[in-house]
Protein backbone atom coordinates (compact mmCIF):
# COMPACT_ATOMS: atom_id res chain seq x y z
CA UNK A 1 0.00 0.00 0.00
CA UNK A 2 1.20 3.36 -1.11
CA UNK A 3 0.93 5.44 2.31
CA UNK A 4 2.02 8.62 0.72
CA UNK A 5 -0.38 8.66 -1.70
CA UNK A 6 -3.75 7.18 -1.01
CA UNK A 7 -6.92 7.15 -1.89
CA UNK A 8 -9.48 7.51 -0.03
CA UNK A 9 -13.31 7.13 0.32
CA UNK A 10 -15.39 9.22 3.20
CA UNK A 11 -18.99 8.17 3.55
CA UNK A 12 -21.94 10.24 4.86
CA UNK A 13 -25.32 10.72 5.21
CA UNK A 14 -27.63 11.87 2.23
CA UNK A 15 -27.68 16.28 1.89
CA UNK A 16 -24.22 16.61 4.51
CA UNK A 17 -21.84 15.47 1.19
CA UNK A 18 -20.54 19.54 1.09
CA UNK A 19 -20.45 19.84 4.53
CA UNK A 20 -17.95 16.90 4.45
CA UNK A 21 -15.63 18.27 1.52
CA UNK A 22 -15.46 21.38 3.42
CA UNK A 23 -14.16 19.47 6.52
CA UNK A 24 -11.96 17.16 4.23
CA UNK A 25 -10.44 20.19 2.35
CA UNK A 26 -9.75 22.39 5.92
CA UNK A 27 -7.88 18.97 7.30
CA UNK A 28 -5.77 19.24 4.30
CA UNK A 29 -7.71 16.41 1.87
CA UNK A 30 -6.20 16.74 -2.12
CA UNK A 31 -8.36 16.02 -5.07
CA UNK A 32 -11.48 16.37 -3.32
CA UNK A 33 -14.33 15.05 -5.28
CA UNK A 34 -18.18 15.19 -3.93
CA UNK A 35 -20.10 11.78 -4.47
CA UNK A 36 -23.62 10.74 -3.82
CA UNK A 37 -23.56 10.36 0.07
CA UNK A 38 -19.65 10.06 -0.17
CA UNK A 39 -16.56 12.34 -0.68
CA UNK A 40 -13.40 11.02 -2.54
CA UNK A 41 -10.08 12.63 -2.05
CA UNK A 42 -5.92 11.66 -1.55
CA UNK A 43 -3.19 11.67 1.43
CA UNK A 44 -1.36 10.14 2.84
CA UNK A 45 -1.23 8.33 6.26
CA UNK A 46 -1.10 10.89 8.63
CA UNK A 47 -3.93 12.36 6.84
CA UNK A 48 -5.97 9.35 7.12
CA UNK A 49 -4.91 9.48 10.96
CA UNK A 50 -6.39 12.69 11.02
CA UNK A 51 -9.56 12.70 9.42
CA UNK A 52 -10.80 9.51 11.55
CA UNK A 53 -10.03 11.70 14.16
CA UNK A 54 -11.22 15.00 13.51
CA UNK A 55 -14.13 15.39 10.41
CA UNK A 56 -17.08 15.34 11.91
CA UNK A 57 -19.52 14.72 9.18
CA UNK A 58 -17.62 11.51 8.25
CA UNK A 59 -19.38 7.65 9.01
CA UNK A 60 -16.91 5.80 7.74
CA UNK A 61 -13.21 6.07 5.78
CA UNK A 62 -12.43 3.40 3.19
CA UNK A 63 -9.02 2.78 1.27
CA UNK A 64 -10.02 0.86 -1.88
CA UNK A 65 -7.24 -1.66 -1.97
CA UNK A 66 -8.61 -3.76 -5.27
CA UNK A 67 -10.94 -3.51 -8.24
CA UNK A 68 -11.48 -6.00 -10.59
CA UNK A 69 -14.77 -7.23 -12.99
CA UNK A 70 -16.19 -10.57 -12.17
CA UNK A 71 -19.36 -11.80 -14.52
CA UNK A 72 -20.12 -14.80 -12.37
CA UNK A 73 -19.61 -16.12 -8.71
CA UNK A 74 -16.57 -18.65 -9.85
CA UNK A 75 -14.92 -15.71 -11.33
CA UNK A 76 -15.41 -13.68 -8.31
CA UNK A 77 -14.05 -16.18 -6.09
CA UNK A 78 -11.04 -17.16 -7.97
CA UNK A 79 -9.82 -13.28 -8.48
CA UNK A 80 -10.07 -13.14 -4.59
CA UNK A 81 -8.57 -16.43 -4.05
CA UNK A 82 -5.62 -14.38 -5.89
CA UNK A 83 -5.45 -11.70 -3.81
CA UNK A 84 -2.01 -11.39 -1.12
CA UNK A 85 -4.36 -11.30 2.16
CA UNK A 86 -1.47 -11.55 4.43
CA UNK A 87 -0.68 -8.57 3.39
CA UNK A 88 -3.25 -6.72 5.02
CA UNK A 89 -3.64 -9.20 8.25
CA UNK A 90 -2.12 -11.97 9.72
CA UNK A 91 -3.47 -15.66 10.32
CA UNK A 92 -4.05 -14.80 13.76
CA UNK A 93 -6.44 -11.37 12.98
CA UNK A 94 -10.32 -12.08 13.37
CA UNK A 95 -11.73 -9.97 10.14
CA UNK A 96 -15.27 -8.86 9.38
CA UNK A 97 -16.76 -8.08 5.88
CA UNK A 98 -19.84 -5.87 5.58
CA UNK A 99 -20.86 -5.22 1.69
CA UNK A 100 -23.16 -3.19 -0.98
CA UNK A 101 -24.55 -4.90 -3.45
CA UNK A 102 -26.02 -3.52 -6.73
CA UNK A 103 -25.94 -6.11 -9.51
CA UNK A 104 -27.96 -8.35 -11.14
CA UNK A 105 -25.63 -11.00 -11.67
CA UNK A 106 -24.88 -11.27 -7.83
CA UNK A 107 -28.54 -10.49 -6.31
CA UNK A 108 -28.00 -11.42 -2.60
CA UNK A 109 -25.31 -9.46 -0.60
CA UNK A 110 -24.90 -11.87 2.05
CA UNK A 111 -23.93 -14.77 -0.29
CA UNK A 112 -21.23 -12.63 -1.70
CA UNK A 113 -20.08 -12.03 1.74
CA UNK A 114 -19.84 -15.48 2.53
CA UNK A 115 -18.35 -15.95 -1.01
CA UNK A 116 -15.43 -13.50 0.37
CA UNK A 117 -15.26 -15.23 3.76
CA UNK A 118 -14.64 -18.23 2.65
CA UNK A 119 -11.92 -17.12 -0.21
CA UNK A 120 -10.07 -15.47 2.61
CA UNK A 121 -10.36 -17.94 4.76
CA UNK A 122 -9.28 -20.70 2.21
CA UNK A 123 -5.99 -18.55 1.35
CA UNK A 124 -4.84 -18.83 4.26
CA UNK A 125 -5.66 -22.53 5.26
CA UNK A 126 -3.55 -23.64 1.79
CA UNK A 127 -0.85 -20.94 2.54
CA UNK A 128 -0.04 -21.24 5.96
CA UNK A 129 -2.42 -24.22 7.47
CA UNK A 130 -4.29 -22.44 9.51
CA UNK A 131 -7.54 -20.09 9.56
CA UNK A 132 -7.92 -16.74 10.78
CA UNK A 133 -11.02 -16.04 12.57
CA UNK A 134 -14.46 -13.95 11.33
CA UNK A 135 -15.62 -11.66 13.90
CA UNK A 136 -19.05 -9.49 13.23
CA UNK A 137 -18.27 -7.75 16.56
CA UNK A 138 -14.83 -6.73 17.18
CA UNK A 139 -12.93 -7.56 14.29
CA UNK A 140 -9.56 -6.36 14.16
CA UNK A 141 -9.40 -6.28 10.60
CA UNK A 142 -12.16 -4.82 8.72
CA UNK A 143 -13.03 -5.31 4.98
CA UNK A 144 -15.56 -3.40 2.31
CA UNK A 145 -17.12 -4.98 -0.32
CA UNK A 146 -18.84 -3.05 -3.16
CA UNK A 147 -20.16 -4.49 -5.94
CA UNK A 148 -22.01 -2.53 -8.82
CA UNK A 149 -23.02 -4.77 -11.61
CA UNK A 150 -19.68 -6.06 -12.64
CA UNK A 151 -17.39 -3.95 -10.94
CA UNK A 152 -15.89 -5.54 -7.54
CA UNK A 153 -14.03 -3.11 -5.41
CA UNK A 154 -12.66 -4.19 -2.31
CA UNK A 155 -11.44 -1.61 0.30
CA UNK A 156 -9.85 -1.37 3.77
CA UNK A 157 -11.91 0.18 6.28
CA UNK A 158 -9.85 1.88 8.27
CA UNK A 159 -12.61 3.69 10.75
CA UNK A 160 -13.73 0.20 12.62
CA UNK A 161 -17.32 0.98 14.23
CA UNK A 162 -18.66 3.65 12.31
CA UNK A 163 -17.68 7.33 13.19
CA UNK A 164 -21.19 8.01 14.40
CA UNK A 165 -20.30 6.01 17.71
CA UNK A 166 -17.81 8.74 19.49
CA UNK A 167 -17.95 7.18 22.58
CA UNK A 168 -19.68 10.10 24.91
CA UNK A 169 -23.47 8.21 24.30
CA UNK A 170 -24.14 6.40 27.53
CA UNK A 171 -27.87 6.92 27.13
CA UNK A 172 -30.43 6.88 24.72
CA UNK A 173 -33.41 8.49 24.59
CA UNK A 174 -36.81 7.15 22.70
CA UNK A 175 -35.66 8.90 19.50
CA UNK A 176 -31.72 9.95 19.36
CA UNK A 177 -30.21 11.50 16.67
CA UNK A 178 -27.41 10.21 15.12
CA UNK A 179 -24.40 12.26 15.95
CA UNK A 180 -22.63 12.11 12.51
CA UNK A 181 -26.34 13.49 11.67
CA UNK A 182 -26.58 16.30 14.50
CA UNK A 183 -23.13 17.79 13.64
CA UNK A 184 -24.01 18.67 9.96
CA UNK A 185 -27.37 20.06 10.91
CA UNK A 186 -25.16 22.55 13.05
CA UNK A 187 -23.06 22.85 10.52
CA UNK A 188 -25.59 23.69 7.82
CA UNK A 189 -26.71 26.20 10.32
CA UNK A 190 -23.90 28.36 10.92
CA UNK A 191 -23.47 27.35 13.59
CA UNK A 192 -19.47 28.51 14.71
CA UNK A 193 -19.26 28.63 18.40
CA UNK A 194 -19.79 32.51 18.52
CA UNK A 195 -22.94 33.55 20.13
CA UNK A 196 -25.01 31.22 22.13
CA UNK A 197 -27.27 28.21 20.99
CA UNK A 198 -30.15 26.30 22.55
CA UNK A 199 -31.76 23.29 21.83
CA UNK A 200 -35.45 23.80 23.26
CA UNK A 201 -36.78 20.18 23.10
CA UNK A 202 -32.92 18.31 23.56
CA UNK A 203 -34.07 14.84 25.03
CA UNK A 204 -30.48 12.93 26.00
CA UNK A 205 -27.92 16.04 24.59
CA UNK A 206 -26.77 14.98 21.36
CA UNK A 207 -27.33 18.22 19.45
CA UNK A 208 -26.01 20.22 22.89
CA UNK A 209 -22.76 17.67 22.84
CA UNK A 210 -22.10 17.96 19.27
CA UNK A 211 -22.30 21.90 19.34
CA UNK A 212 -20.14 21.99 22.18
CA UNK A 213 -17.33 20.24 20.73
CA UNK A 214 -17.77 22.37 17.40
CA UNK A 215 -18.11 25.54 19.95
CA UNK A 216 -14.30 24.13 21.66
CA UNK A 217 -13.04 22.89 18.65
CA UNK A 218 -12.50 19.77 19.76
CA UNK A 219 -11.86 16.35 17.83
CA UNK A 220 -15.22 14.69 17.11
CA UNK A 221 -13.53 11.27 18.18
CA UNK A 222 -11.89 12.91 21.40
CA UNK A 223 -13.80 9.67 23.60
CA UNK A 224 -13.14 7.05 21.15
CA UNK A 225 -11.63 3.67 22.55
CA UNK A 226 -10.06 3.06 19.15
CA UNK A 227 -9.90 2.77 15.48
CA UNK A 228 -9.60 -0.28 12.96
CA UNK A 229 -6.38 1.39 11.06
CA UNK A 230 -4.57 0.68 14.56
CA UNK A 231 -4.52 -2.97 13.63
CA UNK A 232 -2.64 -2.79 10.47
CA UNK A 233 0.39 -3.72 9.42
CA UNK A 234 1.41 -0.53 8.49
CA UNK A 235 0.15 1.04 11.77
CA UNK A 236 2.23 4.14 13.09
CA UNK A 237 1.56 4.98 16.94
CA UNK A 238 4.22 7.72 17.51
CA UNK A 239 2.85 9.54 14.08
CA UNK A 240 -1.28 9.08 15.28
CA UNK A 241 0.15 9.97 18.38
CA UNK A 242 1.13 13.54 17.63
CA UNK A 243 -1.61 14.17 15.56
CA UNK A 244 -3.74 13.58 18.59
CA UNK A 245 -1.28 16.39 20.76
CA UNK A 246 -1.90 18.27 17.70
CA UNK A 247 -5.40 18.35 17.28
CA UNK A 248 -5.94 18.56 20.97
CA UNK A 249 -3.78 21.43 21.16
CA UNK A 250 -6.02 23.78 19.17
CA UNK A 251 -8.63 23.95 21.71
CA UNK A 252 -10.55 26.91 21.96
CA UNK A 253 -11.70 29.28 24.86
CA UNK A 254 -15.70 29.50 24.55
CA UNK A 255 -17.32 32.22 26.33
CA UNK A 256 -21.37 32.10 25.08
CA UNK A 257 -23.67 29.84 26.36
CA UNK A 258 -24.77 26.59 25.48
CA UNK A 259 -28.31 25.70 26.53
CA UNK A 260 -31.16 22.84 26.55
CA UNK A 261 -34.24 22.73 27.62
CA UNK A 262 -36.55 19.50 27.83
CA UNK A 263 -40.29 18.77 29.84
CA UNK A 264 -39.37 15.24 30.57
CA UNK A 265 -37.06 14.80 33.56
CA UNK A 266 -35.86 11.51 32.36
CA UNK A 267 -34.62 12.88 29.05
CA UNK A 268 -32.73 15.63 31.12
CA UNK A 269 -31.13 12.85 33.02
CA UNK A 270 -30.09 10.85 29.98
CA UNK A 271 -29.11 14.15 28.62
CA UNK A 272 -26.78 14.74 31.83
CA UNK A 273 -24.88 11.39 31.79
CA UNK A 274 -24.20 11.90 28.11
CA UNK A 275 -22.97 15.53 28.75
CA UNK A 276 -21.00 13.99 31.83
CA UNK A 277 -19.03 11.76 30.21
CA UNK A 278 -18.39 14.34 27.17
CA UNK A 279 -16.68 16.26 30.18
CA UNK A 280 -18.87 19.15 28.75
CA UNK A 281 -20.88 19.95 32.27
CA UNK A 282 -19.13 23.55 32.50
CA UNK A 283 -19.91 24.30 28.91
CA UNK A 284 -23.80 22.91 28.57
CA UNK A 285 -26.57 23.57 30.80
CA UNK A 286 -30.00 21.65 31.05
CA UNK A 287 -32.87 22.94 32.67
CA UNK A 288 -36.52 21.37 32.92
CA UNK A 289 -38.50 24.14 31.03
CA UNK A 290 -41.27 23.77 28.85
CA UNK A 291 -40.49 25.52 25.59
CA UNK A 292 -44.03 26.55 25.10
CA UNK A 293 -43.44 28.83 28.39
CA UNK A 294 -39.90 30.30 27.71
CA UNK A 295 -38.55 33.54 26.49
CA UNK A 296 -35.53 34.46 24.35
CA UNK A 297 -32.72 34.99 27.68
CA UNK A 298 -29.56 35.07 25.41
CA UNK A 299 -28.47 37.58 22.43
CA UNK A 300 -27.35 36.50 19.66
CA UNK A 301 -29.13 33.16 19.76
CA UNK A 302 -29.11 30.64 17.24
CA UNK A 303 -32.01 27.51 17.97
CA UNK A 304 -31.53 24.23 16.06
CA UNK A 305 -33.73 21.32 17.18
CA UNK A 306 -35.12 18.00 16.58
CA UNK A 307 -38.88 17.90 17.57
CA UNK A 308 -40.77 14.73 18.16
CA UNK A 309 -42.14 13.81 15.50
CA UNK A 310 -44.96 11.03 15.07
CA UNK A 311 -43.47 8.08 13.77
CA UNK A 312 -41.36 7.58 16.95
CA UNK A 313 -43.02 9.97 19.77
CA UNK A 314 -46.78 10.25 19.86
CA UNK A 315 -47.83 14.19 20.15
CA UNK A 316 -50.70 16.18 18.66
CA UNK A 317 -48.82 17.15 15.52
CA UNK A 318 -50.96 20.14 14.43
CA UNK A 319 -51.83 21.65 17.52
CA UNK A 320 -47.91 20.96 18.20
CA UNK A 321 -46.06 22.67 15.63
CA UNK A 322 -48.82 25.59 15.82
CA UNK A 323 -47.32 26.12 19.50
CA UNK A 324 -44.13 25.92 18.08
CA UNK A 325 -45.05 28.67 15.57
CA UNK A 326 -46.61 30.79 18.67
CA UNK A 327 -44.06 30.54 20.46
CA UNK A 328 -41.33 31.54 17.56
CA UNK A 329 -43.43 34.52 17.04
CA UNK A 330 -44.21 35.74 20.51
CA UNK A 331 -40.78 35.02 22.79
CA UNK A 332 -37.75 34.86 20.06
CA UNK A 333 -37.75 38.08 18.22
CA UNK A 334 -34.47 38.31 16.20
CA UNK A 335 -33.80 34.92 16.18
CA UNK A 336 -32.39 32.20 13.86
CA UNK A 337 -34.45 28.86 14.48
CA UNK A 338 -33.55 25.72 12.32
CA UNK A 339 -35.89 22.17 13.10
CA UNK A 340 -35.98 19.10 11.50
CA UNK A 341 -39.16 16.80 11.02
CA UNK A 342 -40.44 14.40 8.70
CA UNK A 343 -44.07 15.61 9.05
CA UNK A 344 -44.47 18.24 6.20
CA UNK A 345 -48.16 18.77 6.13
CA UNK A 346 -47.47 19.37 10.04
CA UNK A 347 -44.33 21.83 10.35
CA UNK A 348 -47.05 23.90 7.77
CA UNK A 349 -48.93 24.44 10.69
CA UNK A 350 -46.01 26.70 11.96
CA UNK A 351 -47.48 29.58 10.47
CA UNK A 352 -44.11 31.13 8.97
CA UNK A 353 -42.46 30.33 6.20
CA UNK A 354 -39.70 28.86 5.92
CA UNK A 355 -36.48 30.73 4.23
CA UNK A 356 -34.48 27.58 3.71
CA UNK A 357 -35.35 23.66 3.38
CA UNK A 358 -32.77 21.18 3.21
CA UNK A 359 -34.01 17.58 2.24
CA UNK A 360 -31.86 15.35 5.19
CA UNK A 361 -32.79 11.78 6.00
CA UNK A 362 -33.05 10.82 9.88
CA UNK A 363 -32.24 6.73 9.48
CA UNK A 364 -34.58 5.72 7.09
CA UNK A 365 -37.14 8.75 6.84
CA UNK A 366 -37.09 11.06 4.58
CA UNK A 367 -37.15 14.76 6.39
CA UNK A 368 -36.86 18.64 5.79
CA UNK A 369 -34.05 20.82 7.48
CA UNK A 370 -35.92 24.18 7.75
CA UNK A 371 -34.76 27.75 8.65
CA UNK A 372 -37.03 30.05 10.65
CA UNK A 373 -35.65 34.00 10.63
CA UNK A 374 -37.81 35.66 13.43
CA UNK A 375 -37.80 39.53 13.16
CA UNK A 376 -38.91 42.18 15.69
CA UNK A 377 -42.14 43.93 14.53
CA UNK A 378 -45.17 42.59 14.18
CA UNK A 379 -45.31 44.13 10.43
CA UNK A 380 -42.73 41.79 9.14
CA UNK A 381 -44.34 38.69 10.98
CA UNK A 382 -47.75 39.35 9.24
CA UNK A 383 -46.59 39.75 5.71
CA UNK A 384 -43.94 36.38 6.16
CA UNK A 385 -47.55 34.84 7.35
CA UNK A 386 -48.94 36.12 4.05
CA UNK A 387 -46.47 35.00 1.38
Amino acid sequence: MDTENLKIQIKTFFGLEQILAEEIKKLGGKNVEIKNRAINCEGDLGFLYKINYSARTALKILIPVFEFKAFNQHQFYNKLSAIAWEEYMDVDQSFAIDSTVNSETFKHSQFVTLKMKDAIVDYFQDKFKRRPNVETRNPDIKFHLHIDRELVTISLDSSGDPLFKRGYRKEQGEAPINEVLASGMLQLAGWDGKGNFLDPMCGSGTLLVEAAMIALDLPAQTFRRGFAFQNWKNYDADLFSKIREVRINRVKEFTGKIIGYDIDGRMLNAARTNIEAAEMEDVIEVKKQDFFESKKEHFPLLMVFNPPYDERISINDEDFYKKIGDTFKTSYPNTLAWLISSDLEAVKKIGLRPSRKIKLFNGKLETRFLQYEMYEGTKKLHKLEKE
